[in-house]
């Protein structure tokens, strides 16, 4: 049975899904014959384990890659976050005469909303509906999620209301209470979670923390403390370090700094970065330099190359007076060898997107920005407004 083809995808498949590549990929070498299902299955395996070159590398040897293998290839790069290759991808595909289907469009959308192109989004969208795959459950949620997170909720919503809203897909309910959290709307997200739950539909883990998510955004104590509390586990779901991180972020948030610590002392695990990260935040925006040093503690001990921790404590200890302790802090990063990610913001506009980087004078109207922001910085000393340093003004400056 060794040379039949159907056996062999079969084997290949089975080492790819236990993570055993080397004898996957040998058993596809050796396979006297090759179809489309056995090169889906090799790119998939490596795909799912990170491998993104040697993937590539096997799809360039494809002889006659049909949309089935363009789709696995785009759906693996997105799931590596490999956004900028989906796109060249989605067009080469294009180019070589294949029409993208469900499958396609909701693979490449993320990859879409990862830039903040809302016009493509647009056009993408323009093209489901013209082929009838705007009601699939896929493309839909991928549809919401990517409105969401270009900041078009009324576009989410509306592909929600039409496709969305008698479904009974967790899922996509799932999405338009995403994209209601990611642009802090807290009301509609715990309200959409409400009719959710009222229709019979149970929500999974995904589902708590992004509402959890839009009640740590508006500091919903009492509402995340609910879901905590009573709604996990009315249905029977065990809550995670994800789930603890967000009602720890509505605490911080609140300025109900002491409960938050509380928090995480009880949470039956070890808090990860987002529990104390939230904690470090909220310390910083209600000033509380001893929570804040026990909060920067742990983080050093789970993530020491995160920059923004210390730039948090940093100006944190700036607020306070303790110019000292923020200079330490700053020294303690360069010993590290931390950098500062520079600050940056983008806009679409003119049919292409326009990307600002802190500090960076290539652009040709960085000097007219410059010039405005310190207009802007002169006219709220004006108004009373403060800095406690030149130097925290300039690492909380994300424009240019």
């Amino acid at each position: 049975m060794g040379a039949d083809i159907v056996v062999c995808n079969s084997i290949v498949g089975l080492y790819a899904r236990c993570g055993s590549l080397e004898h996957s990929r040998t058993l596809f070498d050796e396979m006297p014959e090759k179809d489309g299902v056995t090169y889906n299955t090799m790119i998939s395996g490596y795909m799912a384990y990170g491998f993104i070159n040697q993937a590539m590398e096997l799809f360039h040897q494809v002889p006659n890659p049909v949309l089935s293998t363009w789709n696995a290839v785009i759906g693996g790069l997105v799931q590596n976050n490999s956004f900028h290759h989906v796109l060249d991808l989605f067009q080469a595909m294009q180019n070589a005469g294949f029409r993208p289907n469900s499958v396609t469009i909701s693979c490449v959308l993320p990859a879409i909303s990862s830039h903040s192109s809302l016009l493509t989004v647009k056009q993408i969208h323009s093209y489901a509906v013209r082929n009838g795959c705007d009601r699939n459950v896929y493309v839909a949620t991928a549809l919401i999620d990517a409105y969401g997170k270009t900041g078009f909720l009324d576009g989410a919503r509306r592909v929600f209301d039409a496709s969305g809203a008698g479904s009974t897909s967790v899922i996509i309910w799932t999405a338009i209470i995403s994209a209601c959290s990611i642009r802090g709307n807290s009301d509609s997200a715990v309200s959409i979670f409400r009719r959710m739950v009222g229709r019979g539909i149970e929500p999974d883990p995904v589902t708590f923390t992004a509402v959890l998510s839009a009640c740590a955004h508006s500091g919903e104590v009492d509402e995340a403390r609910r879901i905590l509390n009573v709604s996990m586990p009315e249905f029977r779901v065990s809550p995670e370090a994800e789930q603890y991180a967000c009602v720890v972020g509505a605490l911080s948030r609140k300025g109900m700094l002491s409960e938050a610590v509380e928090l995480i002392d009880r949470m039956p695990f070890p808090p990860n970065s987002k529990a104390w990260g939230a904690l470090l935040n909220g310390a910083a925006v209600h000033r509380d330099v001893a929570i804040g040093e026990h909060a920067f503690e742990r983080l050093l001990e789970i993530e020491a190359e995160n920059s923004g921790n210390y730039i948090v404590m940093a100006n944190l200890y700036s607020q306070a007076g303790k110019w000292k302790e923020a200079q330490m802090v700053r020294k303690k990063m360069e010993e590290v060898g931390v950098g500062k990610v520079a600050g940056c913001s983008w806009i679409e506009g003119n049919g292409r997107l326009q990307v600002f980087i802190s500090s960076d004078m290539a652009n040709e109207h960085s000097r007219q920005a410059f010039e405005l922001i310190d207009e802007l910085v002169g006219l709220m000393r004006e108004e009373g407004y403060t800095f406690a340093a030149k130097e925290e003004l300039d690492e909380e400056c994300c424009c240019c």
